[in-house]
């Protein structure tokens, strides 16, 4: 249960933070455990600490299991109520349709809604459809151990949730306790590869062998699966000629017996949660750089995670993921070193270098701060105010001015939430600036609101703003307006300012 009870330490231990001086609460990075940011929606009264309770395996009824999460509404200020009003159908809709890379504002906000506490929709049912949909929504953007923790606070000793839970685990390679569990009841998954599998990480290899040979017998495997595990059960047969060929849907499962034969398949070919693997021990550097960046630009993965990766080692080539470990190992030492003249050349690079990979606020959480501190010159500070921008201390970015200009009044106006439309020059300003005029939610998501669907209107207004990096901007102002209505204003501040800054077309 390490993860699990890791997981539920991070996120219920995670300090709240004003919606104006410090909207995210940036859970600090533990080695074991990738953890993802949360947002603070309200500003509810809470304890100074949290007990944390521990988390036991066993089944929970369908409708307390759907009701499960890792955060509880002292710390999200969401209500008990955000799903009881919806229909479960819609909301796997809209789950289902999230972004594969959110705009990054939205991202800490997801994470909210994916593991707040909250009453079920009223039509759950009994087959845990709803927390399915919202594990399988964190796996989609590669939050893979908070998804795993959810599922066990509810219990995956269930036939419903256990499949999702071993899956999840063979990818961080913790899947003891669910093989252990399966060796136990059998009728946990109807799978007879898992059971082989775990027949045989538990060293019971006479049993793993007696069962594939029964399970080859029924016609219960299939391929990859049964010339797979017939080399995990006997590796010295194991021909590297003779290994299937890796089908287009893969599984965790057979992800990892290609891995025990040998053949390590390239997670970038495959959904973002296989990243994970990556980040075993077991990768080679440059893979896991690239897992790294892959997780990183969802938040599924703390920067500073990555930025250890970037300065484990001299970089072994050029071009490519080692330019980026160069330019930020340069970086990062002219910065340490308080080296201005340096960081004139090196921050621009590393900026660059990192921005074509989608990771700027990523650099920014790491960098904002120390940046703040320095004595710059003009040409360092116009790129450290928007650098500061994209961080959780974007509010205090205008100091770092001497003489703003006018694009920079507006984008430090915006920081408030007090966009000035007399600076705005685009189209996409004047679209910004309308949506912080007035609180009133936008006329598409009013009814949603009052019929107490918070967490479906949260939802279609956060797909709307996605949607808007395109271009449509009457989209761009109904979803700032409405998140605003629904006291996200530190959300509607910050996608404003990633738009503005990054494109994020």
């Amino acid at each position: 249960m390490r993860l699990a009870n890791a997981a539920l330490a991070a996120f219920l231990c995670a300090s709240p933070a004003t919606a104006q001086q410090q909207p995210l609460s940036a859970i600090e990075w533990l080695d074991e455990l990738v953890t993802v940011p949360i947002a603070q929606p309200r500003e509810p009264d809470v304890t100074e600490t949290a007990a944390v309770p521990k988390v036991d395996v066993r089944p929970l009824d369908s409708a307390s299991a759907d009701a499960v999460g890792l955060l509880a509404p002292g710390t999200t200020g969401l209500p008990l109520t955000i799903w009881s009003a919806s229909a479960t159908d819609t909301l796997r809709e809209a789950l289902s349709d999230i972004a594969p890379e959110p705009l990054p504002a939205l991202q800490a906000l997801y994470y909210t809604l994916l593991l707040a506490e909250a009453d079920p929709p009223p039509d759950a049912g009994q087959s845990m459809r709803f927390l399915l949909a919202r594990t399988d929504a964190l796996a989609a953007l590669g939050a893979v151990d908070p998804a795993i923790a959810l599922l066990e606070r509810a219990g995956p000793g269930t036939p419903a949730l256990f499949d999702t839970w071993l899956d999840l685990t063979l990818l961080t390679g913790d899947e003891d306790a669910a093989c252990q569990a399966l060796r136990q009841n059998t009728t946990l998954s109807s799978n007879y590869a898992k059971r082989v599998f775990c027949i045989a990480r538990a060293g019971d290899w006479p049993m793993a062998a007696l069962t594939f040979e029964t399970a080859s017998g029924l016609g219960a495997l299939g391929e990859p699966e049964a010339t797979l595990l017939a080399f995990f059960l006997d590796p010295e047969t194991v021909d590297e000629s003779a290994l299937p060929v890796p089908p287009k849907s893969m599984s965790p499962l057979v992800f990892r017996l290609f891995e025990a034969a040998g053949m390590h398949y390239p997670t970038s070919r495959l959904p973002r949660a296989f990243a994970m693997a990556d980040l075993r021990g077991a990768s080679p550097w440059r893979a896991e750089i690239e897992a790294a960046e892959r997780l990183t630009r969802t938040s599924a993965l703390q920067p500073n995670r990555l930025l250890g990766l970037y300065t484990q080692r001299t970089a072994a080539a050029s071009g490519g993921v080692w330019d980026r470990v160069s330019r930020v190992q340069a970086f990062d030492a002219a910065l340490r070193n308080r080296d201005i003249e340096k960081l004139e050349t090196a921050l621009p690079q590393a900026w660059r270098a990192l921005g074509k990979r989608g990771l700027s606020v990523g650099f920014a959480q790491l960098y904002a701060a120390d940046l703040r501190s320095l004595d710059l010159t003009p040409a360092l500070q116009d790129l450290a105010f928007e650098i500061v921008l994209l961080s959780e201390d974007y509010a205090q970015a205008r100091q770092i001015l001497t003489e703003p200009s006018p694009r920079q009044a507006f984008l430090a106006s915006v920081a408030q939430g007090k966009p000035d439309i007399a600076l705005a020059r685009t189209g996409q300003e004047h679209a910004i600036a309308r949506g912080f005029q007035g609180r009133g939610p936008a006329r598409d998501h009013g009814a949603l609101i009052r019929n107490g669907k918070i967490g479906e209107a949260i939802l279609a207004a956060s797909a709307q703003l996605d949607r808007a990096r395109e271009g449509n901007l009457a989209d761009l102002t109904d979803a700032l307006k409405t998140l605003r209505a629904l006291d996200l204003e530190d959300t509607a501040r910050r996608a404003a300012l990633q738009i503005l800054i990054l494109g994020m077309s």
